[in-house]
């Protein structure tokens, strides 16, 4: 189980802790990493045959042992384990108090543990009605296993807004909030949906039915997921690994559907069911949150120049409260790695109830948001473990930009020759990727030398402005250094007062038709006595007099920079976070999955 959880860490890594069924009930938890429990656990009584287990990403009170899954009954026989959640847990706490109850964690979960046991005190009832009887009760979201010491051989589960998984192995049951604990132990599982309760016993049965106790025939998939894709393999950290896999998840995301030979953008699979609301829509719209986001604007810039129809790119969390206009011939891109972020799949729900096409772009295969999707593409990125986004990032580009070539190419809407000089500089993507990898010395270097600084200002046009967006947001989640980005021509309407010789602003110029405009903007920093870090192209001699600093990425065709213009400011936050002494991997208060509102 511990094992179990250190792939789940990503997660969350506030507290960690275990409950184990083998007569009676024993609870291991505390606060801090995994490694703190595991140290705890040794030399205690672990013989069990049922168990649960929880990493915990805080909401509702700080982080402490108390405050750790699992949470326990007053009675001290049951024990559960909770992501989401409980919107009406004062209100459930309140009246759970009146019958006796008595809290001791600052939680909203330990309100579920004490609901369930109030309910099995009832004559008869049994665990699996019980946690099926107090989901009906709970408003919010949560993905819910319980385990009691009146029914041993069991593992109760339920899901509603939270992702769920059962995984299927030769003479025992697992259940995870992600696949990727499974993979070691079985391919074949079983996703819980939305509204659906589950028990899964020590003999090998697997009942599933829904809330209102409708029996259900689990729908077994087969996980594509290979061990070594989970490991360092290596490296340092996985976000290091993870930005030396770019070249080959973006890669795998055209593999099977950019044909360069004939001049044809084919083959988006399952896309293809709504062909027809594709070429037709009147406007597209991207939800997204975070880096996704950011990913979401180039799609936006790329769609409105090869297609002219209108593009949208909403935040998830602000487009579901603010009743958005949707009309039929909409077409709305839900875009997560984890295909499981709450903000995204609640505005997806929002637009397909107005009637929208909803198409899923996520790295996780069976995740929610594909599954709630008309249709889906998956970004093929590969397990993703580093909190910070890098390699889903690129290649949630590449999928948008797959799209974009193939409704121009559909509806003609730009020459033959373009097209086709358009998919040879695709296909010739990764490998200036890799090329620009070799910036990693010269970025190293460079973070070096403004490590101490206190904020930086990132700053780019077209194509590099949502980049300039994304390369502040890695240094923030990574360092804790305070960070912005911005279009390079609105410096002037604002944030040009922040500018002086202890102010770190990284320009990004790649050779383009805003080559002279950004130069000029350079120009006006260095007046200010600012730093200037540019990032320009390889042989480009524009700035030597002006930047203080320069890293030089491969030429590429304009609609094709931002995959190269990202790598040295995914370098450049890893390794100011490095020298700081920070935990790249697992950023402080940050979670790789945010699957709560």
């Amino acid at each position: 189980m511990i094992d179990g959880l250190r792939y789940l860490e990503y997660r969350g890594y506030d507290s960690a802790g275990v409950a184990l069924l083998n007569g009676g009930l024993k609870v291991y938890k505390r606060v801090g990493r995994i490694s703190e429990l595991e140290k705890f656990v040794e030399g205690k009584d672990t013989d069990a045959t049922v168990g649960i287990g929880h990493t915990r990403w805080a909401t509702h009170g700080a982080p402490s042992d108390i405050n750790a899954h699992p949470h326990v009954s007053e009675g001290n026989d049951i024990a559960l384990v909770h992501n989401g959640i409980i919107e009406n847990y004062e209100e459930l706490r309140n009246i759970l108090k009146k019958s006796g109850h008595i809290f001791v964690s600052e939680t909203d979960t330990e309100v579920a543990v004490h609901l369930v046991e109030d309910i099995m005190k009832k004559d008869g009832v049994k665990l699996l009605d019980a946690v099926r009887e107090a989901a009906l009760r709970i408003k919010g979201t949560y993905a819910f296993a319980v385990v009691s010491k009146s029914e041993p051989g069991i593992i109760v589960v339920a899901r509603k807004g939270s992702p769920l998984v059962i995984g299927i192995g030769e003479g025992e049951l697992f259940v995870a909030s992600d696949p990727y604990p499974l993979a070691k132990h079985t391919k074949k599982v079983v996703y819980l949906e939305d509204g659906e309760v589950a028990s899964i016993s020590i003999d090998g049965k697997l009942d599933v039915r829904t809330i209102t106790n409708e029996l259900k025939t689990p729908n077994i998939k087969t996980l594509d997921i290979e061990i070594a894709a989970l490991e360092k393999s290596g490296y340092d950290h996985f976000m290091q690994k993870e930005i030396y896999e770019e070249p080959r998840a973006v890669e795998d995301s055209l593999r099977g559907r950019l044909y360069s030979v004939d001049g044809n953008v084919l083959n988006l699979g399952g896309l293809m069911e709504k062909e027809n609301e594709l070429l037709n829509a009147k406007r597209f719209i991207f939800l997204a949150c975070g880096t996704s986001w950011h990913a979401s604007l180039i799609g936006k810039r790329v769609f409105e120049e090869l297609l002219r129809i209108p593009t949208e790119v909403e935040y998830a969390s602000e487009f579901r409260y603010k009743n958005p206009i949707i009309y039929k011939d909409d077409v709305v891109f839900a875009v997560s790695q984890s295909g499981e972020t709450a903000d995204t799949l609640a505005a997806l729900q929002v637009a397909k109830a107005g009637g929208a096409t909803i198409v899923g772009i996520c790295n996780v295969v069976g995740s929610t948001i594909a599954r709630e999707a008309h249709v889906g593409l998956y970004t093929h990125a590969g397990p993703e473990i580093g909190v910070a986004s890098t390699k889903a990032f690129v290649t949630q580009i590449s999928t948008m930009m797959l799209v974009a070539l193939h409704i121009a190419q559909q509806k003609k809407l730009v020459s033959e020759d373009r097209l086709h000089a358009l998919i040879k500089d695709f296909s010739e993507v990764p490998e200036k990727i890799k090329e620009t990898l070799k910036v990693a010395e010269r970025v190293k270097e460079v973070a070096e030398k403004y490590k101490n600084a206190k904020d930086f200002l990132y700053l780019g046009r077209g194509y590099g402005f949502p980049i300039a967006l994304e390369g502040a947001l890695k240094l923030k989640e990574l360092s804790y250094i305070h960070s912005e980005g911005y279009p390079a021509a609105e410096m002037k309407h604002g944030p040009i007062a922040l500018i002086d010789e202890n102010l770190p602003v990284v320009v990004l110029a790649p050779r383009g038709h805003l080559s002279e405009k950004i130069l000029s903007t350079a120009e006006e920093i260095k007046a200010r006595k600012g730093k200037i870090i540019a990032v320009v192209t390889e042989g480009d001699t524009s700035f030597k007099d002006i930047a203080d600093d320069i890293i030089e990425i491969p030429a590429t065709e304009e609609i094709f920079s931002p995959f190269t213009l990202v790598i040295p400011l995914q370098f450049l936050a890893y390794y100011i976070s490095l020298s700081l002494g920070r935990d790249v991997d697992k950023p402080r208060n940050l979670a790789k999955s945010v699957t709560v509102e």
